[in-house]
């Protein structure tokens, strides 16, 4: 009896291992892909997870992966567009594992390939397209960027919901081109709104002088018009030589009135 103690208690260490090896707690954004005896299983317990997975110590194996969102900078790659532009362009690539299994199994280290083959498609994308394409047409970019990552990764279980250009970085030589071509948009625009505005009064200009052509008094009135508003804004005193036919009008009707008496 003296004997059977310390073997009780070795026996009860050697489950409370045994319990431990065998007992695995994943969270709710984890899943476990289990190999037993290299093969893909299922654990004694509870699956792949979410909870408590319980699998065989010593012939199970389990991986642990995350289903959460991975956000991925691409670094800068050095592209030549189709113009013959050299640019240095980063981008933000969003992806998950909806898949651990092929996740696991399709590719060693899918994190690490997802990023190759980002940098790559960025490369292939940008050096297709234009650089005035790349500086205006962002969201089209984005959308083919999208489709090539997520058709490479796909048959690894990887979803790719968003791809992002972030920075495009102009040579020195073609940023000051480029701010020349804007000032010298803006002037285009200026002149042409001068024009424009120059136009409608010459337009409206015809039209009055037009009318007054039509009826003598309309000039008359103006005349009288110009004389009263001079005389508001300056205080000194201002002769105006004055037509004679400004006063036709007047002595008409005065020797009308004559000629009735």
């Amino acid at each position: 009896m003296g004997s059977f103690g310390p073997i009780a208690i070795g026996i009860v260490i050697a489950l409370i291992a045994l319990a431990a090896m065998s007992i695995r707690i994943l969270n709710e954004y984890e899943r476990g892909v289990i190999f037993r005896l290299g093969r893909i299983s299922k654990g004694l317990y509870g699956g792949n997870g979410p909870g408590l997975v319980i699998i065989v110590p010593l012939i199970d194996r389990l991986v642990r992966v995350s289903l959460r969102l991975v956000t991925h900078d691409v670094p800068p790659q050095d592209v030549i567009t189709r113009d013959n532009v050299s640019v240095k362009v980063n981008a933000v690539v969003y992806f998950r594992v909806i898949d651990p299994t092929d996740a696991v199994v399709q590719v060693q280290d899918y994190l690490v390939a997802t990023s190759q083959l980002a940098q790559t498609a960025l490369r292939g994308v940008l050096g297709a397209a234009d650089l005035d394409e790349l500086l205006s047409n962002r969201d089209k970019i984005n959308d083919q960027l999208r489709a090539i990552i997520e058709g490479q990764v796909k048959p690894w279980g990887i979803e790719v919901p968003i791809v992002e250009v972030k920075h495009v970085d102009l040579p020195q030589e073609m940023q000051r081109a480029m701010a020349k071509q804007a000032e010298a948009e803006r002037e285009r625009r200026a002149k042409i709104i001068k024009a424009e505005g120059e136009f409608q009064a010459a337009e409206k200009l015809g039209q009055a002088a037009g009318i007054i052509s039509r009826d003598p008094v309309a000039l008359q009135l103006r005349f009288l018009q110009t004389l009263a508003e001079v005389a508001t804004e300056n205080n000194s005193t201002t002769i105006f030589p004055v037509p004679i036919d400004l006063f036709k009008p007047f002595l008409q009707a005065r020797r009308g009135e004559h000629d009735e008496a």
